[in-house]
């Protein structure tokens, strides 16, 4: 894979011995957005016609397809990585913008203590080794919205190096089970982000907005290990887990605050990797999934029907669900790459380097952060398995979803209904509800408390199952009444009155005597019948259980 190299510049400016920014995270939004592709020249998103690949012939081998991936997180910080203008997501335009943003001469750049940390704690987190030198270069390139026509970045020294992935992948047939696979991490360095260009064709004008430029990124460069869509998408998203538990990141795709580029080849087992082109700037984990998927098969069908693939760029168009090429790579572009003047080597310490005299707010202390990590996804989804029997398949669900997890633990808090009954309820009726109206948790008309109620009721058996739905079908209503009152108003409670139910049964038998005569002569399904129709005579308030009770007494007699 080729050496990363960013597409998102800044300017420059030096680091001194004081930081700023050196606070805790700060998780408001952030300034980003879709990143505009940066095409230079004409580019056509006219739809390129895929051609069906051809079935491999007899002796012939199958395609294996190669796939890596270069993912920018904008840090979670108060402020820039070289400067103090803050970070804020949707903002005036040019309202977040210091003189050092701007490029003008004199400014200098000043180090964020708090991205220095962030890029230290998620190292760890992908068990990198922390280099305890880096090094800060120039990337150069011309652009409008890069003023210095330069982007500090780590192109030879980053902080963190040879770390590694692991995710998981559903096993498909084999329910609950899921096959944990791993990912190499070749490196994650430090850069600067760049402005946004807004382009106007109507006027032929282009605008810049600089409040995006400067803020501090986190390139994560994943090794070709994986080998399809669904594979890059699932790990990208157990990254953007790990980088929320940690705080390093918000990591929302919708704000650009994580953007992947893929790189993807196609090759003969046991032959050479194949050309390699670049998909950039997917900005979700559907359509990365989706351009990856085809980019795969139009390179085999392209090969399969005597083509060749080009190094090049693309992009993916997502209307036409298609990849479409935006400038050659054959002819590799010059960024005449060169250390960064007026930043120092960034020094980090563990214990047993660290000075005696250190001043605790002038160094970083590896050692001190690893300490602070908080339990990473993986272990949540091993201590939910553990803690309350469910699948693991049910654990990654739980985590996947945001603040399904927060809403899951608040229902087991206020219910005394067994943990497995609270996951089925959640996972499948919520979970159900939400995806059905496009809902985010946050959004729910059930609140924990709500469920947790009528999980109660349910457990208490003074409702029955199909009650408890209608009840929950009530609640989202968000007519504001309570699980309890719905159930009353409505008369969903369960019959308790035995003597009322033997009389159901009797009735039931009577006028149905060759159903009875069905179970009498040992059809299984026949008593089931019978239950139906006693239900159903009770408007659905009779427990099952104690109707089966009864007709088997009854048949007995």
């Amino acid at each position: 894979m080729a050496a990363p190299m960013l597409r998102w510049g800044c300017r420059g400016r030096r680091w001194a011995l004081a930081w700023v920014d050196g606070g805790s995270c700060h998780r408001r939004g952030a300034p980003t957005g879709s990143t505009s592709n940066r095409i230079r020249g004409q580019s056509s998103l006219a739809q390129q016609p895929l051609r069906t690949a051809q079935k491999p012939r007899k002796g012939e081998h199958k395609w294996a397809a190669v796939v890596g991936l270069e993912i920018h997180a904008q840090i979670s910080s108060n402020s820039k990585l070289f400067s103090g203008s803050q970070v804020r997501f949707s903002a005036p335009p040019n309202s977040l913008v210091s003189f050092f943003d701007a490029s003008l001469p004199g400014t200098l750049p000043v180090l964020n203590r708090r991205c220095v940390e962030a890029a230290v704690m998620t190292g760890l987190a992908l068990n990198c080794h922390i280099n305890k030198k880096s090094l800060f270069d120039r990337k150069h390139y011309f652009y409008a919205d890069l003023p210095a026509g330069y982007q500090i970045t780590q192109q030879r020294l980053p902080i963190a190096v040879n770390g590694s992935l692991t995710y998981g992948i559903s096993a498909g047939k084999e329910r609950g089970q899921v096959i944990p696979k791993t990912v190499r991490v070749k490196q994650i360095q430090l850069e600067q982000d760049s402005g946004k260009s807004l382009h106007d064709d109507l006027r032929s004008q282009t605008l810049v907005d600089l409040n995006r430029a400067g803020v501090g990124l986190l390139e994560v460069v994943l090794e070709p290990d994986l080998s399809c869509g669904e594979e890059a998408a699932t790990a990208v998203r157990e990254l953007q887990l790990i980088l929320q538990a940690l705080g390093t990141s918000q990591a929302n795709m919708a704000e650009g605050q994580l953007r992947v580029d893929a790189n993807v080849s196609v090759h003969h087992p046991g032959e050479p990797l194949g050309v390699r082109t670049e998909v950039k700037n997917l900005n979700s984990l559907r359509f990365l999934a989706k351009a990856i998927d085809y980019e795969i098969q139009r390179q085999i069908s392209e090969l399969e029907n005597g083509g060749e693939i080009l190094n090049e760029t693309r992009s993916f168009h997502e209307k036409l669900g298609c990849t479409v090429s935006m400038r050659d790579k054959e002819a590799k572009q010059d960024y005449r790459f060169m250390p960064e003047p007026n930043l120092p080597p960034l020094l980090l310490y563990d214990a047993t380097s660290l000075p005696t005299d250190a001043d605790p707010q002038q160094v970083i202390n590896i050692d001190q952060i690893r300490e602070m990590l908080p339990e990473l996804p993986s272990v949540t989804r091993e201590r939910l398995v553990q803690q309350y029997g469910m699948l693991p398949e049910h654990s990654f669900t739980l985590l996947n979803e945001v603040g399904l997890l927060e809403f899951f633990q608040n229902v087991i808090k206020e219910t005394r209904a067994e943990p497995k009954k609270v996951t089925s309820w959640v996972l499948n009726i919520f979970l159900g509800y939400l995806k059905q109206e496009n809902l985010a948790v946050s959004e729910s008309p059930v609140t924990p408390s709500a469920l947790a109620e009528l999980l109660d009721l349910l457990d208490s058996r003074t409702i029955s199952s199909s009650a408890a739905k209608q009840v929950f079908e009530e609640l989202w209503k968000r007519e504001g009444k309570t699980p309890g009152q719905i159930v009353s108003e409505k008369q969903l409670e369960l019959m308790q009155d035995r003597g009322a139910l033997e009389q159901f049964c009797y009735s039931v038998m009577k006028d149905h005597p060759q159903v009875v005569m069905d179970v009498k002569k040992g059809n299984p399904r026949a008593i089931n019948k019978l239950i139906g129709l006693v239900r159903k005579a009770t408007l659905n308030r009779a427990d099952p259980a104690v109707i089966k009770e009864i007709l088997e007494k009854q048949l007995s007699l």
